[in-house]
């Protein structure tokens, strides 16, 4: 009985942590126990080999019974030794991965590039606010598509340096008619968000609206230009080397779908590009140096294609006071994503976020360094022949517990379009809508009809500030995605800050419009006024959507730790 109470459960922890150059390793957990019946004698043995491990009995057996039943004071100390092999393997693995250069930028460090090459570029977006004029002036649907090129209509760009190009007389070419880095920029007054690019040798900076929607990456060109916009920046203004021939593969694929095939025989590759609100823009393919800030703080060089636009139409042409171009980021094989991944430099991902703040910016990236995948929720893309643009499948839209129309179809199609100001629903969804919305009218808002800023305006006793003011009068938006049998769906949530806008009269209007006055109508667009206050993911490697709810000030990354 004495020797029962003397004698003592000793226990021996050893915690191996990773290397710090590859935490893959994981986290080794070695547990010991055995019982002292002499402590003085054990206690030397311990002392000279402390790893040895005692025979195995029943006494000793790895998480015993007795090890899970121990005393509290014993699980706490063992508790505590987890915690603090946790905060060792922290300090040993590479969780701190953003550091200030002294401007405010965060770059990301690049711990695990053995050969330095990047593989990830970090963008900032800015809002473009402060247009005047009515906001449907303004608004823009890009969804860009390459049709069948008027060669009457072109402009020869081969040209020595310092000799102008000769402009070819003709008419109006024909278009055939189908269904369908800090980011800056707002969806109000005029939309979109924009990043900067530098482009050629020596570099010249360019401002470019992101356009998941769109294929092609383009600026306005002086070859010579026939109809472009006064921006921000001088025209870019290629050299001969510049221009692409028109054997060269990409020009191939942008002019795939003309009914005439490619033209083999021309010396320079043109391309026209018409847009779902009929806006359009005409030029020829180059190739030049793109500079491009990496994730790790290093400046890449690159070349890559892109359109030398000398002749824009319709809205596009608008908006191009305060831009000089757009950042074409479809899933298509001349979009800049596609580019950079077919030279190996990044994988194939895009991702945004723009702040829920309208007049806030953002952020956006190329790579996939910095996709928090365990945080995002995930949908399918849809491979669709006709379009490049990111589809996903829904199943059912419903405002607050009002469930809205997909057409008299179980199944719809959304798409991701960070080229649209606004978001459009097809022509029953929007109708179902507006019946919902009849609910709001109250004696502290009510329907301003003389508002045709938007469609649908509301006034209050008082100019509106801020959507928050009157954001218990609406219902959250809920769009569910996936096929209805299956058992599990994902959801998106959109708040009234998703799809309403205050304008400068100090009223409060719909931001979501009816898709069958611009497109087809047979597809729901979310545009940038949906899309803020998330992280939105297009994973062109896995076919793959995904978005979280963020503020967007700041980029996170995808690391874990390496033994959970």
């Amino acid at each position: 009985m004495e020797d029962e109470e003397s004698s003592q459960l000793n226990k021996v922890v050893i915690i191996t942590l990773p290397p710090p150059h590859d935490p893959s390793f994981g986290k080794t957990v070695s547990i010991f126990s055995y019982t002292d019946h002499s402590s003085q004698q054990d206690s030397s043995q311990i002392q000279e080999n402390p790893l040895q491990e005692p025979p195995f009995t029943h006494q000793n057996q790895f998480f015993s019974r007795r090890f899970l039943l121990g005393s509290p004071k014993s699980a706490l100390g063992l508790v505590g030794i987890f915690l603090i092999a946790v905060i060792l393997c922290f300090s040993t693995y590479p969780r701190s991965l953003f550091q200030d250069n002294g401007s405010g930028d965060h770059r990301l460090r690049d711990e695990n590039n053995d050969d330095g090459k990047p593989s990830s570029f970090m963008f900032d977006l800015f809002p473009k606010l402060g247009l005047p004029g009515k906001l449907g002036n303004d608004v823009e649907l890009k969804l860009g598509r390459f049709v069948e090129v008027n060669y009457d209509n072109v402009v020869s760009t081969f040209f020595d340096d310092g000799v102008n190009a000769s402009k070819i007389k003709a008419a109006v070419s024909a278009v055939e008619s189908t269904a369908i880095l800090p980011v800056e920029g707002g969806t109000y007054p005029d939309g979109l968000y924009y990043t900067k690019i530098f482009v050629g040798s020596p570099a010249r900076l360019y401002f470019l609206d992101i356009d998941t929607g769109s294929d092609l990456t383009w600026v306005q060109c002086d070859a010579p230009c026939t109809s472009c916009a006064k921006g921000p920046h001088p025209l870019y203004k290629p050299k001969q080397a510049n221009i692409i021939p028109s054997k060269d593969s990409l020009c191939t694929e942008i002019q795939k779908t003309h009914r005439s095939g490619y033209c083999e025989t021309c010396q320079q590759c043109d391309y026209e590009i018409e847009y779902a609100d009929h806006s359009s823009s005409m030029g020829v393919l180059a190739r030049d140096d793109i500079h491009l800030m990496a994730a790790n703080g290093s400046v890449v060089n690159m070349k890559v294609a892109f359109g030398c636009a000398y002749d824009q139409q319709g809205v596009v042409l608008n908006s191009l006071t305060k831009t000089d171009g757009i950042l074409g980021l479809s899933r298509a094989k001349v979009s800049l994503s596609s580019q950079l991944a077919s030279q190996k430099i990044i994988n194939n991902v895009v991702g945004h976020c723009l702040t829920p703040d309208a007049a806030g910016g953002g952020y956006m990236f190329l790579g996939d360094d910095f996709v928090p995948r365990r945080h995002l929720e995930w949908v399918s893309m849809l491979n669709i022949p006709t379009t490049n643009s990111y589809v996903t499948e829904v199943s059912k839209i419903s405002y607050g517990n009002n469930k809205l129309s997909l057409n008299g179809l179980d199944n719809g199609h959304v798409i991701f379009d960070s080229g649209s100001s606004f978001t459009y629903f097809t022509k029953h969804a929007y109708t179902d809508l507006l019946t919902s919305l009849q609910s709001v009218s109250a004696d502290d808002l009510i329907q301003d009809e003389s508002d045709t800023t938007l469609p649908i305006c509301w006034r209050a006793k008082t100019p509106i500030r801020s959507v928050s003011e009157v954001k218990r009068y609406f219902k959250p938006l809920t769009f569910q995605f996936g096929r209805k049998w299956l058992i599990s769906f994902v959801k998106m949530r959109i708040p009234p800050e998703g799809y309403l806008v205050v304008n400068n009269k100090g009223n409060i209007c719909l931001g979501i419009l009816d898709g069958s006055e611009v497109h087809d109508g047979a597809t729901i667009v979310l545009g940038d006024v949906s899309l803020r206050g998330q992280l939105v993911v297009y994973d062109n490697v896995n076919n793959l959507i995904g978005w979280m709810q963020s503020d967007c000030f700041k980029p996170g990354t995808s690391t874990t730790l390496p033994f959970l």
